[in-house]
């Protein structure tokens, strides 16, 4: 037969006689040096992860898309939403410029699979004229041909993009439609 107090059977007790303040005081020690690098490597771990594929702040440098984007404007980019879908026409995104490998923030126009015409200073996407209700009236869409009509089809996971300050873009109408792979993600004017 056990003859030891009930007390005892559940640890030393503290200098008050009560276990549970004993356990609250152990838990409220200081984080050490280790517990402070692992935090401090999970939060920038967070940061870069959510930056990569969740959503970043972007800047607008250049008049390509006035009046929708201004000039030193900023704006959400929102990754993620291409994790789950496919770009759509009329979305405004940024991509990796086929170019210069620089980033550029344009309107898409056209997806996978549709032809563009451009053609006396309108956009026609599979023989229909495209209706940009985005741009101010008036604007026109020339090609960068002499005969001023110029034919693109994209392919598969390509799209045609254009900018909305159509007289001093460089997009698709340059360097063709852009792979799927270029398109970092949307942006809502």
């Amino acid at each position: 037969m056990n003859s030891k107090p009930e007390h005892d059977m559940a640890g030393p007790m503290d200098k008050a006689g009560d276990p549970a303040v004993r356990a609250s005081r152990s838990k409220s020690k200081p984080f050490n040096a280790v517990q402070w690098v692992v935090m401090l490597g999970l939060v920038f771990l967070s940061y870069f992860a959510f930056s990569r594929v969740g959503v970043q702040v972007v800047e607008v440098v250049g008049e390509s898309m006035a009046p929708t984007l201004r000039q030193s404007d900023h704006y959400l980019l929102k990754k993620w939403v291409y994790l789950f879908r496919s770009p759509q026409r009329n979305e405004v995104v940024v991509l990796t410029d086929p170019e210069d490998h620089g980033f550029s923030v344009k309107r898409i126009i056209a997806t996978e699979g549709e032809t563009v015409l451009l053609k006396d200073g309108k956009v026609f996407v599979d023989g229909q004229p495209l209706t940009e209700p985005y741009l101010p009236p008036g604007v026109t869409t020339f090609g960068n041909t002499r005969s001023g009509e110029q034919v693109f089809r994209c392919g598969e996971g390509e799209f045609f993009v254009l900018g909305d300050n159509r007289l001093v873009s460089i997009d698709s109408r340059e360097y063709g439609p852009v792979p799927r792979q270029n398109i970092l993600g949307l942006i809502l004017p």
